[in-house]
């Protein structure tokens, strides 16, 4: 194990955030910078150190890609930091995607989170990989021999990043498809600078590059190439478009000027971080903005709201506030509702529990002013507004962020004939491979709306189908198994 006494002598830390009046005039990442590695190292060193390398290690049951987080913490312990990224690239392509980005079940699952703070696992994660980068240990992977097949990878996202560079290590001849004119999916333009840069994943990409791997931007599959050009060029294709279908509220005054969905309000503020775009065409300068929706997205909206000069934000959430501690109905190593403040909640804003938004409320002008809010209770299993409870406040600017159900019905699914589950989501059975022979689904768009480590997984797990499929052998990792559920 790591310290035999670290968990008793060591305190949690998480990652300090650098002043909120100096991160609100960039974009960069929120986190304090280390001024030297070694300070890295040794303070990730000391939160390694609280691991008591448990006989059953449950964090490896909270993360799907089933990190070896033990064996890294002992590692980093004895600063053997080289062995420890090779144990942290042993389960996941991209562990400062994770790093940063990932809400870190691991951590919820922590032993030591029975009866104190759990082991910053994410923390130490990011030090390893920044470490390595810094080091020079993380090079390209290229394969001793091809297979003479041929992948398209449908989406680059972190489930599509993930397939394509597993198969093109396993020497498969790999195509990523990317509708964006630059590659990375929601990591490109959905997430925010100030959460991750783009330096992380632009030497993800270069890596990639070179390893074999061919990116393709500007394309969009189903309408610029056909579903049967697609089949007749590759021997087979994963589908990991994600889940980008969003959720609308059809009130009145939904079609009034000032509301916009969350994604057309995020991808033209990462141009203007990236330097692409002068001023984002749809601005909070000035303006009381309201972000209808409590999730990490709404968030994201709200970090870049403050950074835009907002007036006021405010956030409103259907749900009533979470809890500060575990429920008795939430017990551990479940991932715990709890009320959580991101970055982006430091930063200001005020957030609103237990209403509904009834009617977006328009100027002479035709565009909106304020919204008309009820407060709302459970009754029966619905949500029902309390009579006498409904107000307006001042909106110029509202961003829709309640989430995504499910993949577009575009040409591409329809005309590769795919069979979708119940809930809209591509279906698929064992070895994630669809109703149609040689296409594969990975990610959001078979699983529905979910979390940058599961897609991580999935495109790692989908990877080993397709090349079970083209080689009959079984080579690549599979951190979720392969299920024998019918298609539907």
């Amino acid at each position: 194990m790591a310290d035999p006494k670290g968990f008793l002598t060591t305190k949690r830390e998480n990652a300090k955030h650098r002043p909120v009046f100096l991160r609100l005039k960039d974009w960069r990442e929120v986190y304090e910078e280390s001024t030297t590695a070694e300070f890295r190292a040794e303070a990730g060193q000391k939160q390694a150190g609280r691991c008591m390398d448990c006989g059953i290690p449950f964090c490896h049951q909270g993360c799907p890609l089933g990190n070896l987080i033990p064996e890294w913490n002992t590692l980093v312990w004895r600063e053997d930091w080289k062995r420890a990224a090779d144990r942290l690239h042993a389960t996941n392509n991209f562990p400062e995607f994770t790093g940063t980005l990932c809400p870190a079940p691991c951590e919820s699952a922590c032993v030591l989170g029975i009866n104190d703070d759990p082991v910053s696992i994410k923390r130490v994660e990011v030090s390893i990989v920044d470490r390595a980068w810094d080091e020079g240990w993380i090079t390209p992977q290229v394969p001793a021999t091809r297979t003479g097949k041929r992948v398209a990878v449908v989406g680059s996202g972190p489930a599509g990043l993930a397939a394509a560079q597993q198969l093109s290590r396993a020497g498969h001849d790999v195509v990523v498809f990317e509708r964006a004119d630059a590659v990375g999916g929601l990591l490109r333009y959905g997430i925010p600078e100030f959460k991750m840069e783009k330096a992380r994943l632009d030497r993800r990409l270069a890596q990639m590059r070179a390893e074999g791997t061919e990116f393709r931007t500007g394309v969009d599959v189903g309408v610029d190439v056909t579903a049967a050009q697609l089949r007749a060029e590759f021997d087979a294709v994963v589908l990991a478009g994600g889940a980008t279908a969003w959720r609308d509220l059809p009130i009145p005054g939904r079609e009034l000027a000032g509301v916009h969905q969350a994604m057309e309000y995020l991808p033209p503020a990462n141009r203007v971080a990236a330097g692409t775009l002068d001023r984002s065409p749809i601005h909070a300068e000035g303006k009381h903005v309201v972000v209808i929706g409590g999730g990490d997205t709404g968030a994201d909206c709200v970090g870049t709201a403050h950074r835009q000069g907002a007036a006021s934000v405010t956030q409103l959430e259907i749900m009533p506030k979470p809890p500060e501690a575990r429920a008795d109905a939430n017990p551990w190593p479940t991932y715990p509702l709890l009320y959580r403040v991101t970055s982006a909640h430091e930063e200001g804003g005020e957030r609103v529990y237990s209403v509904s938004t009834t009617e977006f409320v328009g100027d002479a002008g035709g565009a909106v002013r304020a919204l008309r809010l009820a407060e709302v209770e459970l009754v029966d299993g619905r949500f029902t507004p309390v009579a006498g409870s409904e107000r307006e406040i001042p909106a110029d600017l509202v961003t829709l962020a309640m989430g995504f159900v499910g993949p577009e019905k575009g040409a591409l699914l329809a005309d590769l004939g795919v069979d979708l589950d119940p809930r809209g989501n591509v279906a698929r059975g064992q070895d994630f491979q669809t109703s149609v022979d040689g296409v594969f689904t990975a990610g959001d768009m078979g699983r529905g709306q979910s979390l940058i480590v599961w897609a991580i997984a999935e495109g790692r797990s989908a990877a080993a189908g397709v090349d079970a499929y083209l080689t009959q052998r079984s080579v690549l990792p599979r951190p979720i198994e392969p299920t024998d559920r019918p298609l539907v």
